[in-house]
C-alpha cells in the first residue's frame, strides 16, 4: 500500500514537471525555425502513432488491416474525400475478411 502512495506522488511530480517548466523556461518567443516547426508538428506525429497501430490491428485479419491502410493512403492520395475513403477502407475489410 505504501508504494502506491509513492508512484503517485512520483507521478504528481512528474507531470507537474513537464507542465511548470516550459512556462517558467521558455519566457520569450521561440525565434527558431527548426523548433517552431518541431513543435508544430507534434500533434499530427502523436495521432498517426496512435492512429497506426488501431488501424492495422483492430481487424480480425492482419492482412486486411494493412490492405485497408494501403488502399485508404491510395484513396487519400488520389484526392477523394474523407467519407470516400472510409467506405473504401471498410469495403476492402469486409470483402477480405469475407473470403479469409
Amino acid at each position: 500500500m505504501k508504494n502506491n502512495y509513492l508512484y503517485i506522488f512520483i507521478m504528481a511530480i512528474t507531470l507537474y514537471l513537464i507542465r511548470v517548466l516550459p512556462l517558467t523556461l521558455i519566457r520569450k518567443p521561440i525565434k527558431n525555425k527548426f523548433i517552431r516547426s518541431f513543435l508544430y508538428y507534434i500533434p499530427y506525429v502523436t495521432l498517426a502513432v496512435m492512429t497506426f497501430p488501431a488501424i492495422i490491428y483492430s481487424t480480425e485479419y492482419l492482412v486486411s488491416g494493412i490492405a485497408a491502410l494501403v488502399l485508404g493512403l491510395i484513396a487519400s492520395y488520389k484526392g477523394l474525400d474523407l467519407f470516400k475513403v472510409t467506405v473504401i477502407c471498410c469495403l476492402s475489410v469486409f470483402v477480405i475478411e469475407l473470403f479469409l
